[in-house]
C-alpha cells in the first residue's frame, strides 16, 4: 500500500465539519497514521491535531503541548470542572485567533495507540487543547466560538481560506501564523 503524504486541511475544507467515525479496532495502519499526525503537527510548530484536519474521518487527535506526546483514539471528555479563556489558534484556520471558553479541568477517556484504555486527567492548556481536538472529532472550529464582532473581523481571511482550500493551494509555512496552534 502506498501511503500518501499528510496534509492540513484548511477552512473551507468540507471535511473539518463532518464528524469523525469511530475507530472499531486499533491497527497497525492505526498506529501508523497517529505517528504520522504526530510528525505533522511537530513539523507545523502545532499542540494538537485531529484526523479531520488531514482529511481522516476517524476518532485519532494527537497532542503534545510540551509534558509528552499523547496519542488517542476515539476520545471523549467524561468530566469537566472550572471555566477558562485561552486565546486559540487552529492549524486548519492560520491567521485567526479565538478567545475560547472551555472547561480548566477534564478527564478524557480513549484508548492508547495499542488499544488499550486509558483516562487522562488534564487542566489548564493540556485541557484546552484535548478539549479543542476532541471538538474537531465533532466538526466544530474555533471559530464557532467566535463573537459577532470576531466574526466580523475574520470574514475576509475566511473567504481567502475557503477560496484557497478549494483551490489546495495553502503553502506549508503559512500553517504557523498563531503562536497557539493546536
Amino acid at each position: 500500500m502506498v501511503k500518501t503524504e499528510l496534509k492540513i486541511k484548511v477552512f473551507g475544507d468540507l471535511v473539518l465539519r463532518k464528524k469523525a467515525k469511530a475507530v472499531a479496532q486499533v491497527t497497525g495502519q492505526t498506529r501508523d497514521t497517529l505517528s504520522r499526525m504526530a510528525r505533522l503537527m511537530y513539523d507545523a510548530s502545532g499542540i494538537g491535531l485531529a484526523a479531520p484536519q488531514v482529511g481522516i474521518s476517524a476518532s485519532l487527535i494527537v497532542v503534545d503541548t510540551g509534558s509528552g506526546l499523547y496519542k488517542l483514539v476515539n476520545p471523549r471528555i467524561a468530566k469537566r470542572q472550572g471555566r477558562q479563556v485561552l486565546e486559540e489558534g487552529c492549524l486548519s484556520v492560520p491567521g485567526v485567533c479565538i478567545k475560547v471558553k472551555r472547561a480548566k479541568r477534564v478527564v478524557v477517556k480513549a484508548l492508547d495507540e495499542n488499544g488499550k484504555s486509558l483516562t487522562v486527567e488534564a487542566e489548564g492548556l493540556l485541557a484546552c487543547v484535548f478539549q479543542h481536538e476532541i471538538d474537531h472529532l465533532k466538526g466544530k472550529l474555533i471559530i464557532d466560538y467566535a463573537s459577532l464582532i470576531d466574526k466580523i473581523k475574520i470574514r475576509r481571511i475566511l473567504a481567502e481560506l475557503a477560496e484557497r482550500a478549494e483551490n489546495e493551494k495553502l503553502p506549508e509555512s503559512e500553517a504557523k501564523l498563531c503562536t497557539l496552534q493546536l
